[in-house]
């Protein structure tokens, strides 16, 4: 990582992080008082992941309708407050693909 340049008024109150040097000079120049300065992050310990664990996903039960146990019904409408609503996905026309 290169870090980053804060660019700050003369009371010392951040204005921008910018990316690069020439954006920071630009600000400043524009701005025609302050100063940046330059943030170089250190980088910390560098930690090995081991993928063995990982939560298991086969057990993973998706409900498309409310329904228990996953089921893939397709539901022409829901019902909200007594109400019949159309899913507009149920219209769309199949594809064969």
């Amino acid at each position: 990582m290169n870090g980053h340049y804060s660019v700050f008024d003369p009371t010392g109150k951040k204005i921008a992080d910018c990316g690069t040097l020439r954006d920071a000079v630009s600000l400043v120049g524009m701005r025609g008082e302050g100063h940046y300065y330059t943030f170089k992050p250190h980088l910390g310990e560098i930690v090995d992941v081991n993928t063995q664990q990982q939560l298991p996903t086969k057990d993973i039960v998706v409900n498309m309708d409310g329904g228990v146990g996953g089921s893939w019904e397709e539901v022409p409408y829901i019902e909200v407050n007594g109400q019949k609503l159309q899913l507009q996905q149920f219209e769309l026309p199949k594809v064969d693909l």
